[in-house]
């Protein structure tokens, strides 16, 4: 069994785990059950009405949040030639060449937070789905990480302010964070609007009945904050 400390519990007993709440009211929470001595990251979890089993209710895709995601992005751009120049022009923190290739492919690397790809890259890179597809940082053309090199300059300032990708899991799960602790709850409320507003739009014809089951807000060491479904629908449709 989990053992929490004293400031966890004193959160914690300020969130009534049966209450669904309002985003307004979660936001609020979220913030005041930070409780950590650093900048916690606020996480919206959700768990959908969709069959991850099969290829029709599967969800990824990309949102530019309104308020960035408070951290340092560090971009890695796959290209050569006069894509490369124009990749290290438009500020991208590594250009892999084939050596940084191979680091990736036998040593693991990905001290990376997004790749970026141009198509004539996908036949050298092809064989790195299984390091970049375990952490979601395969370049695919549904995450508009798939770019040509004319559009590296916009893919690269986009990732840079706060672009996030995320698809389902196995379990029907989406994980995504939305900003900091720190973060106003205006600009909080923004994000997460951006976000649910996305997954609304994504939605599979496939998928039937209640899109929403669970919507759940929290920070990187605080309580889970139970929000209203309808509530998340609302908004997201309001936007």
């Amino acid at each position: 069994m989990t053992q929490h400390g004293k400031k966890y519990l004193e959160a914690a007993a300020k969130v009534d785990r049966q209450q669904l709440y309002s985003l307004d009211e979660a936001i609020k929470l979220a913030k005041e059950t930070a409780v950590a001595k650093f900048d916690e990251t606020v996480e919206l979890h959700l768990r959908l009405g969709i069959d991850p089993r099969h290829s029709d209710q599967q969800i990824r895709t990309t949102v530019l949040l309104p308020h960035g995601l408070g951290k340092t992005v560090r971009i890695l751009v796959f290209a050569e030639s006069e894509a490369a120049r124009i990749a290290q022009e438009a500020g991208a923190d590594f250009v892999a060449d084939d050596e940084m290739i191979a680091r990736i492919a036998n040593d693991g690397w990905t001290e990376f937070d997004v790749a970026l790809a141009v198509p004539d890259m996908m036949r050298k890179i092809g064989r790195l789905g299984k390091v970049l597809g375990r952490k979601g940082l395969m370049p695919n053309p549904k995450g508009g990480t798939l770019v040509q090199p004319e559009d590296l300059p916009r893919a690269i300032q986009e990732a840079r302010a706060g672009r996030v990708e995320f698809r389902n899991d196995k379990t029907a799960n989406i994980h995504v964070p939305i900003g900091k602790a720190s973060f106003t709850e205006e600009q909080l409320r923004g994000n997460l609007a951006a976000i649910l507003d996305a997954i609304r739009r994504a939605r599979p014809s496939a998928a039937k009945g209640t899109f929403m089951r669970r919507v759940v807000l929290t920070t990187t060491m605080g309580p889970g904050i139970r929000i209203d479904p309808n509530a998340a629908m609302t908004i997201a449709v309001s936007q």
